[in-house]
């Protein structure tokens, strides 16, 4: 099939990230993928939760979506009072997916939050609110150290996601939103540097899915991902 931007299946949507976007946070990042845009932001809090462990620290997220970063204007959760199902269960994954990365002992008892702000959506939010919010977490961890607050990098590695799917029964990496919307099958990846599986969700929502089409979106999100770790480490200038 021919892909709507011209793409082939196995290929990203182009991909930029600027680093230090905010004036204040200690950590931040605009992630840029096709036309889906997300604002990382990482906020450094001394103190962690009542329930992690004395000494250490914790790192979660949180992830919205302005009103008109779709192609009609959606409400605030602020405003319905409560967080809407979709962003509670995307900020729980992102949180989870950083912690990944994390020695929380060296992070000490302080707490990291990354917000994740939607100002365009076209597909992908999720995975590029976790490759985004990495960077803008590993940048608050540079601050942290050259402040002289850590004496360890409370980095133990490297995260970054990805998505797929089925559309008219063919496998494609990274799917925009004229794709996404017709997807016989939905597929996120989130995976380290080292090619470890951190979470995969998959989800028929057209048909049910073989083992081998399983197969075929995990290595086509394999592949996006390592381009996106590399992209993420120029980012940071390593």
């Amino acid at each position: 099939m021919t892909r709507i931007d011209g793409r082939t299946p196995d290929r990203l949507r182009p991909v930029e990230i600027v680093t230090d976007y905010l004036k204040f946070a200690e950590g931040s990042a605009l992630i840029t993928c096709g036309n889906t845009q997300v604002l990382c932001a990482a906020s450094v809090e001394e103190g962690a939760p009542p329930h992690v462990p004395e000494g250490e620290g914790w790192v979660t997220a949180e992830y919205a979506m302005l009103p008109r970063a779709n192609r009609s204007r959606s409400r605030r959760d602020i405003a319905k009072l409560k967080l809407s199902p979709r962003s509670a269960e995307i900020q729980r994954l992102v949180g989870r997916s950083l912690r990944a990365c994390v020695d929380r002992a060296k992070l000490g008892p302080r707490t990291i939050t990354v917000d994740c702000d939607v100002i365009q959506g076209d597909g992908g939010t999720r995975t590029a609110s976790i490759t985004g919010g990495y960077v803008a977490l590993a940048l608050a961890c540079r601050r942290l150290r050259d402040a002289g607050v850590l004496t360890e990098d409370p980095l133990i590695g490297q995260v970054a996601a990805a998505s797929a799917g089925i559309v008219e029964d063919v496998p494609l990496l990274d799917l925009c939103y004229e794709e996404d919307s017709a997807a016989q099958v939905d597929f996120n990846c989130v995976m380290t540097g080292e090619g470890r599986l951190v979470e995969v969700q998959g989800t028929g929502e057209g048909r049910a899915f073989t083992l081998e089409e399983q197969q075929a979106l995990l290595g086509l999100c394999a592949q996006g991902i390592g381009e996106l770790l590399r992209l993420q480490n120029e980012a940071l200038g390593r």
